[in-house]
């Protein structure tokens, strides 16, 4: 799956998410160039949005 993050800004950004995302479970790939997040893994689409949602970020399902 793959979500741009439109606030994603930094390597702190992206280390937030890389945590908040394997500590559920998921592999996930950040590129911080395009501001778009690959996950695979255990978690639904509305599980990712839900907990980068909590830690600060808007998740959009990326085509």
């Amino acid at each position: 799956m793959k979500f741009a993050i439109p606030d994603m800004s930094c390597g702190h950004c992206t280390a937030t998410i890389e945590k908040t995302l394997k500590a559920a479970g998921a592999e996930v790939r950040c590129d911080l160039g395009t501001r778009t997040v690959e996950v695979s893994g255990p978690l639904s689409a509305e599980a990712v949005t839900a907990a980068l949602d909590a830690v600060g970020f808007e998740a959009i399902p990326a085509q």
